[in-house]
C-alpha cells in the first residue's frame, strides 16, 4: 500500500487510520493499492480520512470520534447507536453518525461514475475510536458494503478483502485515471509504481476470454476479377518512357510567349478573410490542433478527459467588434469516443465551476461568455471576452453565434 497524504485527517481517529495503512508498507505483500489520506474530492460534502484505491475495489474511510472508549458498540445504519448499552447522542441530534459517512461514499461513487472511470465497487468504512473492542452490525448493513470498525491493520485488511471483490483487476492505466479524478492536485503515481502495488498491466480477463470472430473472405468483384495482363513488351514500354521525359524537358526548357518571364503565379484559391454569422463579422487569427485534449484543459473538464478517450482538440481564435469595442473569441472542437461520451462530457463542461479549455496562450479564459453544443461525437465550445479583459453578459449572444464558426481555418 502506497500512501499519498494530501491534507490533515478531519477526525482524531484518522491518525489511527493513517497508522494502520502505513503499517501495510509499500507493495503487495500485505494489501497493495494506493491510499489518499486527508482528501476531499469535488462534490464530496465532507473531507475524508482516506480513500483507498485497490486493484479490486475502492474504500471510502470516514472517521467518527466517540466520546469515550467502548467495549461494545452497536452500530446499525438506520437506528440508534449504543455504547455499552447506552444510547449515543450526537450534538446535531442524529441517531447515528453513519449517515454522513454513507453520503460521502455515495458522492465519491457518483463522481467516479460521472467521470466514466473504471467501474470498481465503492464501499464505506466508518472508522470509530478512540478504542472499540467489539462492533455489532446488522447483517443487512454488512450486505450493503458498509463496515464499522476500530482502525488497525487487521480490521482494515479484513474489510478490504471482504469489500474489494471485483472479478476483474483494475489496470494501472485505469488506476491512474481514478486517482486523477479523486485528487485534483498533484500527479498520480507512475505506471511502474502502480504495477508494483498490484494493479494489472494486461488486458482484462473478460476481454481476453472473448471469442474471436473470423472475417470471411470477400468474393472478388468486377474490378478485382480482372486478369493481369502479362508484360511482354518491355522494350516498347522503355521507349515510351524516354519519349515522355523528352517532351517534359522541352516544355520546361523552352520559353513561352504567353506571359513575361518575371510573372508571379497567383494562388489557385485563397481562404476568406472574414466570416459573417447573423450579421456579426469575425476575423480569423490563429488555429491549433492537439492530439492530447487533457493537456489543454483545466478543472473537472481536465479530470474527465484524463479518464476518457478524446481523439483530438481543435482550437481557433477570432476577433470581432461589439458595441464599437474589440472582443476575442475562442472556439474549441473536441472529438470524443462516441455519442454517449460526448453527451457525458457536455454535461460536465456545462456545470458551473467545472473548468474548461485553455486559450491558445495556455491560460484559461477569464470569466468568459460561454456557449456549447453537441453534434454526434463532437462537442463545440465557444468563449468570448473583451480584448485584453474578461467577459460580459453583453457577449453571450456572440458566444452562441461563435458556435457556428469553424475551429480550423
Amino acid at each position: 500500500m502506497r500512501l499519498i497524504r494530501l491534507g490533515a485527517e478531519p477526525s482524531a481517529v484518522g491518525a489511527d487510520v493513517r497508522a494502520a495503512l502505513t503499517a501495510c508498507g509499500a507493495g503487495t505483500e500485505v494489501l497493495g493499492g494506493v491510499a489518499l489520506v486527508g482528501v476531499q474530492p469535488p462534490d464530496c460534502p465532507v473531507p475524508l480520512d482516506a480513500i483507498v484505491v485497490l486493484p479490486k475495489g475502492v474504500l471510502v474511510i470516514v472517521g467518527v470520534d466517540l466520546p469515550d472508549p467502548a467495549v461494545k458498540l452497536e452500530a446499525p445504519l438506520g437506528g440508534q447507536w449504543k455504547i455499552d448499552g447506552w444510547p449515543l447522542v450526537s450534538e446535531d441530534g442524529a441517531a447515528n453518525p453513519a449517515t454522513e459517512a454513507v453520503a460521502a461514499a455515495t458522492a465519491v461513487a457518483q463522481r467516479i461514475q460521472a467521470m466514466r472511470a473504471e467501474p470498481l465497487p465503492v464501499s464505506t468504512v466508518v472508522a470509530v475510536g478512540p478504542f472499540v473492542s467489539q462492533v455489532v452490525q446488522p447483517t443487512s448493513d454488512l450486505n450493503r458494503g458498509v463496515r464499522v470498525l476500530h482502525p488497525k491493520p487487521s480490521t482494515l485488511l479484513s474489510a478490504a478483502r471482504e469489500l474489494a471483490t471485483s472479478s476483474v483487476l483494475c489496470t494501472a492505466d485505469h488506476a491512474a485515471k481514478l486517482l486523477a479524478i479523486l485528487q485534483t492536485t498533484g500527479t498520480p503515481p507512475t505506471p511502474a509504481t502502480l504495477l508494483a502495488e498490484g494493479f494489472s498491466d494486461a488486458v482484462s480477463p473478460d476481454l481476453a476470454a472473448a471469442s474471436t470472430m473470423l472475417i470471411p473472405k470477400v468474393h472478388a468483384g468486377p474490378l478485382a476479377s480482372r486478369k493481369r495482363l502479362p508484360i511482354k513488351l518491355p522494350y516498347l514500354a522503355i521507349g515510351a518512357l524516354v519519349a515522355l521525359l523528352l517532351v517534359v524537358w522541352l516544355v520546361v526548357a523552352l520559353p513561352g510567349d504567353e506571359k513575361p518571364a518575371d510573372a508571379t503565379p497567383t494562388p489557385s484559391a485563397t481562404g476568406p478573410t472574414t466570416v459573417v454569422v447573423d450579421g456579426t463579422t469575425f476575423v480569423p487569427k490563429d488555429v491549433k490542433a492537439d492530439k492530447e485534449c487533457q493537456t489543454q484543459a483545466f478543472g473537472d473538464v481536465k479530470a474527465w478527459l484524463v479518464a476518457n478517450e478524446c481523439s483530438g482538440l481543435l482550437r481557433a481564435t477570432y476577433e470581432t467588434t461589439v458595441q464599437d469595442k474589440p472582443a476575442t473569441v475562442l472556439v474549441a472542437d473536441l472529438d470524443l469516443l462516441d455519442a454517449p461520451s460526448a453527451a457525458a462530457f457536455h454535461k460536465i463542461v456545462t456545470a458551473p465551476g467545472s473548468g474548461g479549455v485553455n486559450g491558445l496562450d495556455g491560460t484559461p479564459p477569464q470569466n468568459a461568455a460561454f456557449a456549447s453544443g453537441v453534434k454526434g461525437t463532437h462537442v463545440q465550445l465557444a468563449f468570448v471576452v473583451w480584448s485584453g479583459g474578461a467577459g460580459d453578459q453583453v457577449l453571450d449572444p456572440i458566444a452562441k453565434q461563435a458556435l457556428r464558426l469553424p475551429a480550423t481555418r
